[in-house]
This record gives C-alpha cells, structure tokens and sequence, in this order.
C-alpha cells in the first residue's frame, strides 16, 4: 500500500495544487484518476428445473438446480507499475426428488499480483492466490444392501492452496496473458485430514496425517488467461494452471493440471446461457483425470469502467 501511495502522490498534488510555472508553459495533461484503475463486475445466477408428473411413464425424476458465480476485477497501471487483483467465484447444486441435495460446481479463486514492464509484452512479477471451495464435498456409492452412501472427501478450506509465484508474464494481446514462475512455494491446507482417509488413502491431498498443511517450497507454476468474445454475444474465458514441485519428484505423472473454462452466450442484456467445465489432474487426489462439467440458463449482471479493446 505505501507503494500504491507513492505512486498516486503526483496525481494529487497535480490536481490540487497549481504552480507558477503553469502560467508561462501549458502544462501536460493529467491522467484522469479512473484511468488509473480498470474494474469489472460480473454475478449471474442460472437456474435448471424440470418437473415431473407422478404418472410420468417417461422415466426420470423431478430436479431443481441453481449456478451462481461472480467475477470482479481491479487492476491499477501507471508507467511500468501495476497491480492486478481478481476473485472469481462459482457454485452450483441440484437438487433430485428423492436424492436431495447434492453439490455440483465449487469454486473460490482468489489472485492478487504486482508487475513491472520490461518491454510493452513482458513484465517481471510476483503474486499470491488461493484456490479453494466453499462447502463439503461428498462421494456417493450404493452400499451391500443397495442404500445409497455419501462419503466425505473434501471439506470448507480443505483443500486449500496458497501459491506465491515470482516470474515473468507475457501479454502479446488485452485477451491473453501468460505467467511463467519457476519459483512458485505452495501451501496446501487440510483441517483434520483424517476425515477423508476412507476416501482418499493415508495422504489426502498430499498432506500426512496428523498435520494440517504441506509446503512445497521448491516447485514452479505457469497460468495462462484467456478472455476474449469469439463470435457476436458469445464470451471465452478459460484458465490454466501448471504446478509443479520439483523439489521431490518431477515424474510427468505428479505435474498438475486444471483448466477453469466458461463459454457464455448472451441472448439479451441480462438472460443468458452458460457453459462451463473444469478439468483437474492432480496426482495427490486421484490417478484420473477428473471433470465437471454445467449448462445452464439464467440472469447476468455486468458493470465496468472501461471499453474493452478486442
């Protein structure tokens, strides 16, 4: 903050105070303060139904099912400063007569990153995220007697992962941005992981039992951010996350992946459609590739303070 400061002293002292040479020389224009500052706001909230007569020979059950997310942004620049902060927030459930309530989306990012220019497509930086969820998640499973059973494998803040990335990014384009960190120290929180030993092994999600947290201090990160309308009323955003920790063991099998992507499609200013998707390969949870994936139907609202150039 003492940094931000500085840097917005001039401007103060250019709109308050007027010196003398002003009246001999013409002097520059200043930057209006809201240039100093890009924000963006997006919340939609969608929403799938479908309802059943209890004749309905067609099969199937009634469902309801509700998407929320929020996307806000505020990035600062000035000369060869900047410092770009985004939360990005999604959860979804659906409800299935019978079934009751089940978690389907869950996700809470949060990143917050100071860069300095070197060239107009490179910056040196450093950064701090978190990416975690919101509430517990469960695995469902039909027992010896055919009951269905829900097993706990992953909790609020469990997993929780803190990522500070010292690098370089590169940005050839407003849409795309890459951030390479080949020093990225990674903690990995996880309250009482012997809650989800049943599910996941003796290690949930890296962490040994009897600790709460794992820090991989020797490990790289690359994310990549695209955010770009690719037809008229049609929006993709999509991000890619690389850990690495080769403080231990770089085998191919144990570098992470996950890709956040969202395609939305406008049919008027506030209804929309959405798609979105998340592919996880994460060898402390599973061997597998995992995914989830939702379309959906409902109400969006957007502000920003800024023409998008695209």
């Amino acid at each position: 903050m003492k940094r931000t400061a500085t840097l917005l002293l001039p401007l103060l002292l250019a709109a308050g105070v007027t010196l003398p040479t002003a009246a001999q020389t013409a002097p520059e224009s200043p930057v209006a303060p809201d240039s100093l500052w890009k924000k963006s706001f997006k919340a939609a909230l969608n929403f799938q139904e479908a309802t059943l007569s209890s004749n309905w020979r067609g099969g199937g059950v009634s469902s309801l099912g509700l998407n929320a997310s929020l996307n806000a942004q505020a990035n600062y620049r000035r000369g060869v400063h900047s410092w770009d902060n985004q939360a990005d927030l999604l959860y979804a459930f659906v409800a299935n007569k019978g079934q009751g309530f089940r978690k389907s989306l869950d996700r809470i990012y949060l990143d917050t990153k100071y860069g300095r220019a070197l060239s107009p497509h490179w910056d040196t930086f450093v950064s701090l995220n978190l990416l975690t969820q919101f509430a517990p998640g469960y695995k469902y499973f039909d027992d010896a007697n055919g009951q269905q059973q829900a097993q706990l494998v992953s909790s609020t803040f469990a997993p929780a992962y803190f990522t500070a990335a010292y690098g370089f990014e590169y940005h050839p384009t407003s849409y795309f941005k890459l951030r390479l960190s080949p020093f990225a120290p990674r903690l990995t929180v996880v309250g009482r992981p012997e809650r989800f030993v049943g599910a996941l092994g003796e290690t949930p999600y890296g962490v040994d039992l009897g600790h709460s947290t794992r820090f991989e201090v020797l490990a790289a990160q690359a994310l990549a951010e695209f955010d770009k309308d690719i037809a008229t009323n049609i929006n993709l955003k999509a991000r890619y996350l690389l850990f690495a920790n080769y403080g231990s063991d770089l085998a191919l099998r144990r570098i992470d992946h996950r890709l956040d992507a969202n395609l939305t499609a406008k049919v008027n200013r506030y209804i929309n459609v959405a798609l979105t998707g998340i592919l996880l390969y994460d060898y402390d949870q599973d061997r597998a590739v995992q995914y989830s994936q939702g379309l959906t139907l409902g109400l969006v609202y957007a502000v920003q303070n800024f023409k998008d150039k695209r």
